[in-house]
């Protein structure tokens, strides 16, 4: 992590400031060899999408509910990129700036809740939280 809340961008919260050894790890062994077969497009699509099914296996199966909703999570970001990178996205200045880093938090913190769901929350983090004497 390298202070996300100051990424003047989607792009660049997940492509430089968030858990950048996971970025790094999927562009060499997934968007690189998507990408020779396909475009751009596809290749981040389908990165957030696997991105999202391996949050739903270790939030959601252990949760045992909210299946689908960490995976929904991640292709909102997919989407939100390319509203960001399309030319009404650039029009608006989404991509840099102080609309840019609004737009980044809007598409990041808004639907947080599929991320980390109802099901993820009462039966994983509190339990946890009571095991550590934190409640």
């Amino acid at each position: 992590m390298w202070n996300p809340l100051l990424a003047p961008s989607l792009a660049e919260f997940w492509g430089r400031r968030w858990n950048t050894a996971f970025h790094d790890l999927v562009h060499q062994f997934l968007f690189r060899p998507v990408l020779r077969k396909t475009n751009v497009t596809a290749a981040m699509l389908i990165v957030f999408l696997t991105s999202g099914l391996i949050h739903d296996i270790v939030i959601s199966i252990p949760a045992r509910g909210g299946y689908g909703l960490p995976t929904v999570y991640f292709l909102i970001q997919g989407m939100g990129l390319l509203i960001e990178r399309s030319t009404f996205g650039e029009r608006l200045g989404l991509g840099r700036g102080a609309r840019g880093w609004l737009f980044a938090m809007l598409i990041t913190v808004t639907p947080v809740f599929w991320l980390f769901h109802p099901a993820f929350i009462r039966t994983v983090i509190l339990p946890l939280l009571h095991a550590v004497g934190a409640t």
